[in-house]
């Protein structure tokens, strides 16, 4: 099943390629001019020039200065992504979608969606262009680098923004990760259980430098703090887990289960999202895991598109968004 689920995202990744370079083509035909390597077809996506990197996302044709600049000013130049210059991008796409629809004022389309599971994609949250954020910095979490929110509906009702587009897995915890060359192995190494290792105290090598994940965990999730666990259930369900943090709990060290949720937003293509893959099992754990199930929702590119073209709302950007993204 494995090797299944690795040739799909091959094949899945490779018709993502082909489609980038003819929109490459048609959309930049002076390649040279805004692209790294600008004839590497069929073997990774497009990346732009780093001077250039801002064309990666999708604005009107007849958008004025202002405009381009309001849309752009969601993600700095300071946050972008390692990869946001890749046309394989979700920061790139995300940016596309939600800046635009808060730009214009169409953000509020959104809430007329439903998630998978049912449930209002932005429940009580209004949705609003001047609620909305990016890159949004979450610091009560006593976090070495703090969790940022791709997006971020604010207010009395929360919504945390979670966007994957390729990406096969959602982000696992680096510790057990770490190797002896790093400066952080003594004191920081897990090995992958929740449990005391390496004469610390606390089960969790985090928790011994501060970080106050476990603090807020059991009153969130079914997991309890009190016992050894094996595997750490933060392990590989790390991001999915500090995002649930981020909105279930406030910077007064208060928490509570019905002030806001997590929306996923996902590519309906991507096996990993698809029956028995790693990313779909690692947001099903979390949901279950979780005192509140509708804590956490998603919701697919393509609904949300379709939405929005239905709606009739930006007819350039969903135009763009099927030439260069097949959604």
């Amino acid at each position: 099943m494995q090797n299944q689920t690795g040739s799909q995202a091959t094949a899945y990744k490779t018709e993502l390629i082909r489609r980038y370079w003819d929109y490459q083509e048609v959309h930049f035909p002076a390649r040279e001019k805004f692209f790294d390597q600008p004839r590497a077809e069929g073997i990774r996506p497009p990346v732009f020039r780093r001077e250039e990197a801002w064309r990666n996302v999708i604005v009107s044709p007849e958008a004025t200065s202002q405009e381009i600049q309001s849309v752009l000013a969601f993600v700095p130049a300071g946050e972008r992504h390692k990869w946001f210059r890749s046309m394989n991008s979700s920061q790139a796409l995300t940016q596309s979608v939600f800046g635009n629809l808060a730009v214009y004022g169409f953000l509020h389309h959104l809430a007329e969606l439903q998630s998978d599971e049912g449930q209002s994609l932005f429940g009580e949250a209004q949705g609003s262009s001047p609620s909305f954020q990016m890159e949004f910095k979450v610091n009560h979490l006593g976090e070495p680098r703090s969790t940022s929110l791709d997006g971020y509906i604010s207010g009395d009702y929360r919504v945390a923004i979670e966007c994957k587009f390729t990406e096969m897995e959602f982000g696992a915890c680096s510790r057990p990760r770490l190797t002896p060359r790093d400066s952080k192995y003594e004191l920081e190494y897990c090995n992958g259980s929740y449990s005391r290792q390496r004469a610390r105290l606390e089960r969790c090598s985090l928790s011994s430098i501060g970080v106050l994940y476990w603090r807020y965990v059991p009153l969130l999730f079914k997991w309890q703090s009190a016992k050894d666990l094996l595997p750490c259930p933060l392990n590989k369900n790390y991001q999915l887990v500090r995002n649930v943090l981020a909105i279930g709990t406030k910077a007064d060290g208060s928490v509570s289960i019905d002030d806001g949720h997590v929306l996923v937003i996902y590519d309906e293509r991507n096996p990993a999202f698809q029956e028995v893959g790693s990313a779909l099992a690692a947001y099903r754990e979390t949901q279950t895991a979780l005192r509140i199930p509708t804590m956490l929702r998603k919701c697919s590119w393509q609904r949300i598109t379709e939405h929005i073209r239905r709606c009739g709302s930006l007819p350039w950007l969903t135009e763009q968004l099927a030439l260069k993204y097949g959604l």
